[in-house]
């Protein structure tokens, strides 16, 4: 049974960046209070980036993968799976997954969506493993890809200040060495209220709140612990130590909740990756972006043991072992 092995990665984000400073002022005119201080000091956030209106999913996802599928040295024909993670797809159908392969030039493997909110590239970085072992497939690439500035509403400083948007993309390749070498995924659908987006369109008509909401101490609460746990189970299952981990890629939803977890596991701070403070939470593209932003600067490096983890809306939660 081959393994899946991480071979190379990519990330995109918008041109345009957001400072505190900036996002203020703008709220400002809508008579929403907030300051850089207030931001920093709750959510570790000093900018982010905010795709132009009219920007699509797709897009940022095919720059992200052109990025990945360049560093792996890989050709889009050779592509036979093509997942995307994300919760702001296009449109209702095709997946977001098939105008990107229609976009990078491949054809003929399988391409979809997974949605599990901010959770969603472990989940898909998982199946495409599912997919390697199984010999379904021989090379997958796997985006997380997020418009989110689509759906915040911009009058509520609890959330808007929180997300930005970006891709980040990793090719995965089978492998007789070890690649992917232990994953957890989990789920508890009776705590959808904590973060939700839950209007629909039917009919013509959008039904419902379209707009991101959030309980922001529950997700919190529910954050460290889910992670924490996810974190300890993969271990064990793997048959190596947290001492074992050389990185830690989380979620990068707000330092709090990364240095709070950090200490948890008992994990030197210099080794976890932070990106929030530059690219803020991008949803199911912040995983992707931090592992891209780790390699291409030298952090991880061959042979390393990463630790990657998502939390999000469902309320879903998982983490993935990998060894470089």
């Amino acid at each position: 049974m081959p393994y899946a092995k991480i071979i190379g990665s990519g990330g995109y984000l918008p041109p345009r960046v957001v400072s505190n400073d900036a996002l203020a002022a703008d709220l400002a005119t809508r008579q929403v209070e907030t300051s850089d201080e207030w931001i920093v000091t709750r959510t570790g956030i000093r900018q982010r980036h905010i795709a132009e209106p009219g920007t699509r999913t797709s897009e940022l996802a095919i720059h992200a993968a052109r990025a990945a599928l360049d560093d792996a040295g890989v050709a889009p024909d050779d592509i036979d799976l093509i997942i995307v993670a994300t919760s702001t797809p296009d449109y209702v159908f095709p997946s977001t997954a098939c105008l990107v392969q229609a976009g990078l030039g491949a054809s003929g493997g399988a391409a979809f969506d997974v949605q599990a909110v901010c959770s969603g590239f472990v989940y898909a970085l998982t199946t495409a493993d599912a997919y390697i072992q199984a010999g379904r497939a021989t090379t997958a690439l796997v985006i997380g890809a997020e418009v989110f500035s689509s759906i915040l509403d911009w009058s509520d400083r609890s959330t808007c200040v929180l997300f930005g948007d970006g891709a980040g993309a990793v090719v995965l390749q089978a492998s007789n060495t070890p690649g992917i070498i232990g994953a957890r995924l989990n789920a508890d659908g009776s705590q959808m209220k904590v973060l939700h987006a839950a209007g629909n369109v039917a009919h013509g008509q959008v039904v419902g709140d379209p707009f991101l909401r959030m309980d922001g101490q529950a997700v919190f609460k529910l954050a460290v612990t889910h992670l924490s746990n996810s974190a300890q189970q993969v271990c064990q299952e793997s048959g190596v130590a947290l001492s074992d981990i050389d990185w830690m890629v989380p979620h990068q939803a707000n330092v709090r909740i990364i240095n709070f977890l950090g200490r948890k596991l008992g994990l030197d701070p210099s080794r976890v990756v932070v990106t929030v403070d530059q690219h803020a939470n991008t949803s199911a593209a912040s995983v992707p972006l931090a592992f891209d932003t780790a390699r291409r600067d030298g952090r991880i490096q061959p042979g390393d043991l990463v630790l990657m983890q998502g939390v999000g809306g469902g309320f879903t939660w998982g983490s993935v072992l990998v060894r470089m």
